[in-house]
């Protein structure tokens, strides 16, 4: 679905009801950024094709973003201030849709994100719509209705479980019944949760990580994930074992960021960045 090389990015997306693919090089600077964005299709590109991709590209990588606010209301932190030198005007990506991540993070539960991302590649491939581009292809994310009218044997071919697989496929039934999940981004985190609390299969855990990666809810944190608890313990706690609840409090001084921030210290552990 996506793959990036030699400083391009490259992302099979839907126009309408066809797959395209897009072309993304950066000729920006950090402080002053500038993309510049080409479109594939086997059909005419259209005025309107070319709004919906630089609206699409916008959420991709949250062009919008002001980070300053973040930046300011963190300062303060000692550890935190050394990651945002490090990694300054860096902005956390998003999924094209709510649904793209909500079935995102519904495959990645209680399992490593090595298998999750297998699982959700072959997901891409066995039931994404296919774009041929010189001789190589790539796959646009499964429509609802298409994970709605999947076999539970099909969607178990991808790689999940029995019972991940109910859940993908009821998801898809529900938002292709009318369940309209991309309106939620408009309320508030409460709400979402307790909205996509009632879809079977979505706990609190799969509903924040739905809104960090699809809703640019940068304040929202899963807390209880164990990763996240790793990587706040390695850089505030000495790499001590911690809980949620200790998570938590570490984050207090991140409020209204909590959920940026997190991706700022999961970056900065990838990367190999050390502080003082």
């Amino acid at each position: 679905m996506q793959r990036y090389e030699s400083g391009i990015y490259w992302h099979a997306i839907r126009l309408g009801d066809r797959p395209a693919l897009i072309q993304v090089r950066s000729s920006g600077t950090t402080n002053d950024p500038e993309l510049d964005v080409e479109i594939y299709k086997q059909s005419a590109i259209s005025l309107n094709d070319k709004r919906e991709t630089k609206e699409l590209v916008g959420k991709l990588f949250n062009l919008r973003l002001n980070l300053m606010p973040f930046y300011e209301a963190v300062k303060h932190d000692r550890i935190m201030a050394q990651i945002i030198e490090r990694l300054w005007g860096l902005r956390s990506p998003s999924t094209a849709t709510v649904f793209e991540a909500l079935i995102d993070s519904v495959i990645e539960q209680q399992i490593s994100l090595k298998a999750a991302w297998s699982m959700q590649r072959r997901l891409v491939e066995i039931l994404g719509d296919a774009l041929l581009w010189k001789d190589r292809p790539y796959f646009a994310y499964p429509k609802p209705e298409r994970l709605a009218t999947s076999s539970i044997e099909q969607l178990r071919a991808c790689g999940l479980s029995g019972r991940k697989a109910e859940y993908v496929q009821g998801i898809g039934k529900l938002v292709t019944n009318g369940l309209d999940i991309e309106a939620l981004s408009a309320r508030n985190e409460e709400e979402i949760i307790e909205k996509l609390g009632k879809i079977r299969g979505v706990g609190i855990w799969t509903a924040e990580m739905t809104m960090i990666r699809g809703m640019q809810k940068f304040d929202a944190m899963p807390a209880d994930d164990l990763g996240l608890r790793r990587v706040i313990a390695r850089y505030y706690h000495h790499g001590k074992k911690i809980t949620g609840d200790d998570a938590r409090r570490t984050a207090q001084s991140w409020a209204g960021w909590r959920g940026l921030a997190s991706f700022y210290l999961i970056m900065a552990e990838q990367l190999g960045i050390e502080v003082d």
